[in-house]
């Protein structure tokens, strides 16, 4: 469900479901409580409900920022392997110049399948949250088969098929790398405390009294709006490959490997 929501619908969509629903549940029930208790306009428990939701909103402020930060780093990590993938990839077409024409041509035909394949259909697969370890595992192991395929017959040529196979090792582990990341998701006990503190946290908002009703709903909302802002980075930030915020293929369009879509264009 979650991944059809990023999917489907823009960050703003996202904020003014999240946000706007949060501030008008919080506000609809504030109303509510003031309405069913009158008593609490007198704030006769402010003491004791100020120092419970000072208490809480401390506990849960340390969890939320725990759970935005550990989603930001994986997602930085996530843009890292990708860039990292792709420029290994490209480094590997470099080295490929210094073979003759006949192997330089296998190389740059195998490179040219694993980036389209990984581009054009490894990448929807992530986004769904369905990455496919076999989507690309053929594409990748004809690039191997060219390279070992391939004797160098003099030292310069040596060592640029030495930096070759390194980089083509080092794509392979950045490829399951990057798949990894893409089934991860917030485990089930960090998403209870997230979502479950909010539905803590903003109805003991209700019980802090204020005779003014203006007053306490500008109080409510504004606790409201924080909290649905916080769990809105959550929810956006927990798939890497999925919504506005995620990790772009482009790495794999730029640079070196840019002939490999002008040619097929061509």
């Amino acid at each position: 469900m979650s991944l059809w929501l990023l999917n489907h619908f823009s960050t703003f969509t996202l904020a003014l479901l999240t946000v706007g629903g949060t501030v008008a549940l919080a506000v609809a029930g504030s109303v509510l409580a003031r309405r069913k208790y009158p008593s609490l306009a007198e704030g006769e428990h402010n003491d004791m409900v100020g120092v419970t939701l000072g208490m809480f909103g401390a506990i849960y402020g340390i969890i939320l920022a725990f759970v935005i930060v550990t989603l930001w780093t994986q997602l930085d990590s996530t843009q890292t392997i990708v860039a990292t993938e792709a420029t290994d990839v490209a480094l590997i077409a470099r080295d490929a110049a210094a073979f003759p024409p006949p192997v330089r041509g296998q190389v740059d035909a195998a490179l040219s399948g694993y980036v389209h394949a990984v581009v054009e259909d490894q990448w929807p697969r992530m986004r769904a949250g369905e990455p496919s370890y076999g989507t690309t595992a053929v594409k990748l192991q004809a690039v191997f088969d060219a390279l070992q395929a391939y004797e160098p017959k003099t030292a310069r040529e040596e060592v640029f098929y030495e930096e070759a196979v390194a980089r083509l090792n080092d794509v392979a582990g950045q490829r399951r790398a990057r798949l990894t990341m893409a089934e991860q998701e917030l485990p089930p006990l960090l998403q209870v405390l997230a979502f479950g503190g909010a539905v803590v946290l903003i109805p003991l908002t209700f019980l802090y009294g204020m005779r003014r009703m203006r007053i306490q709903l500008l109080f409510v909302s504004c606790v409201a709006a924080l909290i649905g802002f916080s769990l809105l980075l959550v929810f956006v930030l927990d798939r890497p490959f999925a919504g506005d915020l995620s990790v772009s293929p482009a790495p794999y369009r730029e640079g070196a490997l840019a002939r490999y879509w002008t040619e097929e264009a061509g």
